[in-house]
């Protein structure tokens, strides 16, 4: 080929070519931060509530029998020199028994309150991530990012996702 007919192929091609990225229109970056929607937002904060009111009876019934525990050491560690060695081995086998039945109530607490707390939040979750597909729609966002390691706050529209949550009525 001559240099004539590359230069003019080269014309042709950026001619009918698409305008570079930069030129065809501004992107839209957005970004969420779930956490603080997950602390802040009226509907993680009723769940949270819920939870708590759920949850209640079953924590005093655990602070109940620490403390008994607590009393039964305490009146071991007092007791024990002067107690007979069978009054103190029945003694220490009732603390042992108790102690490995509030261990493992302890435990199922935990995991229910978990798995209660992982519903009630992944329903909130899901509903900020339908407010923020709208607002992406009605905005014409091109990207949305949760949980980044920084964002600059121009692009931050958390406040907006919070404020579209809280206009919705209760999901229950």
């Amino acid at each position: 080929m001559t240099k004539t007919t590359v230069l003019l192929a080269l014309t042709i091609a950026a001619a009918v070519a698409p305008p570079p990225l930069a030129a065809q229109s501004e992107s839209r970056i957005g970004f969420v931060n779930t956490a603080r929607i997950l602390r802040d937002a009226t509907p993680a904060v009723r769940a949270q509530k819920r939870i708590e009111a759920e949850f209640a009876k079953r924590d005093q019934e655990l602070a109940k029998t620490a403390e008994q525990l607590k009393k039964m050491q305490d009146e071991l560690e007092r007791q024990g020199l002067t107690l007979q060695e069978s009054q103190r081995r029945t003694k220490e086998r009732e603390l042992g028994e108790l102690n490995r039945d509030f261990q493992r109530r302890q435990r199922e607490f935990r995991e229910d309150l978990n798995q209660r707390r992982n519903e009630e939040l992944a329903q909130v979750v899901e509903q900020a991530n339908r407010v923020i597909r709208q607002i992406a729609e009605q905005e014409k966002y091109d990207i949305i990012f949760q949980d980044a390691v920084y964002a600059n706050p121009r692009i931050d529209i958390t406040d907006r996702v919070i404020k579209a949550l809280e206009a919705k009525p209760p999901a229950r």
